[in-house]
């Protein structure tokens, strides 16, 4: 570790916005047990993946995410109050409340919109970095998805794309042990999903998940790579998920408490901060500081998040096609005059007004 080649005030972003994911996590899972919001997917044991790589990339680099990357957007300047304005699908809400909570996106952030569907980031990631690689652009896309994602049909065909069309993309695996119930011993019986790189002619590593350093390195090392050949690299980095699959799920119907209990010796934000507190970066009193600062501040974006009002209900209609089709139009109308006679029964005054 000592010869790690990362500036002081990169190690402590990297660890400050680890800790600020743990942090969001607990208050947005709580807040949808308390019904405030529908849904959630936390972060726990995978904030090293999130982070190591996102740290490696570019701002202009395009991502394709699955849905366990909020680190990736919040590394890249994604704000806390977005993070709540999406999750309760409100007026301040970039995708105007049209996507289940945790399905973020950022054109700005060169972030594309995270879709339910298991996969299909894939095969769209591979198009978009050969439309770059068409285009003579010094850029390149990374696209994450898990051990379980890989056994879809569009992985195969994202896989064998890439590597014919000579694409530069950054594949990164994130084997967190489960596809929801699924453990990875029941998903495959290869030795995981590094295997399936060399299969397919694509340079592939394989790191350890709960390490920041070793993610990091890999992923630049596949970044610098993947530009200087216009070819695919394949990351899998091993890592644990601590969580529940998301707010729908129970783990402990499927894996025991002493497994997770085994694996949270290993948390990754644990490791660095011993790393960090080792050469004197981090303390007690600095962990605790930031702790109670940045709860704050999520607190606060949280409860203005929830005071917003939702989107307009005529945002129904748009932002499918560039130009409405007169059907659409029609629709739209019809509502309109409904609800403007009727409107005693709906609740008009918690939705925007245009």
């Amino acid at each position: 570790m000592a010869n790690i080649e990362l500036e002081e005030a990169k190690y402590l972003k990297m660890y400050k916005d680890m800790v600020t994911i743990t942090v969001m996590d607990k208050i947005l899972y709580e807040s949808q047990r308390q019904g405030r919001i529908s849904f959630y997917m936390t972060n726990s044991g995978e904030e090293t993946v999130q982070i190591g790589t996102a740290a490696a990339l570019s701002l202009n680099d395009v991502v394709y995410a699955q849905y366990r990357e909020a680190g990736v957007l919040l590394w890249r300047g994604f704000e806390l109050k977005q993070f709540m304005n999406q999750c309760y699908g409100n007026c301040e809400d970039i995708g105007k409340g049209k996507q289940m909570p945790v399905h973020y996106g950022s054109k700005e952030l060169n972030f594309v919109t995270i879709s339910s569907p298991l996969t299909t980031q894939l095969p769209q990631a591979v198009g978009a970095a050969y439309a770059l690689k068409l285009a003579h652009s010094d850029r390149c896309v990374a696209v994450y998805f898990g051990e379980g994602a890989a056994s879809e049909g569009d992985a195969h065909a994202a896989f064998n794309f890439a590597a014919t069309l000579d694409c530069p993309v950054i594949f990164i695996c994130r084997n967190n042990g489960y596809a929801i119930s699924t453990p990875a011993r029941e998903q495959y019986k290869g030795d995981g999903i590094a295997a399936k790189g060399p299969a397919y002619g694509i340079n592939t590593i394989r790191v350890d998940g709960n390490d920041i350093f070793a993610v990091h390195n890999a992923t630049r090392a596949a970044k610098e790579w993947t530009l200087a050949n216009g070819k695919p690299v394949l990351i899998e980095a091993m890592s644990y998920r601590i969580g529940h699959h998301s707010t729908s799920d129970d783990s402990s119907a499927y894996r025991s408490v002493s497994e997770i209990a085994e694996w949270e010796k290993l948390q990754p934000i644990a490791r660095f901060r011993q790393c960090l507190e080792k050469y004197g970066l981090w303390s007690e009193e600095q962990e605790k500081e930031f702790v109670s600062s940045i709860k704050k501040q999520i607190l606060s974006d949280f409860a203005a998040a929830e005071k917003n009002v939702k989107p307009n209900w005529k945002e129904v209609f748009t932002d499918v096609y560039y130009n409405m089709p007169d059907h659409i139009k029609k629709q739209s109308e019809a509502m309109a005059k409904h609800v403007d006679q009727y409107k005693e029964h709906y609740p008009v005054d918690l939705y925007k007004q245009q």
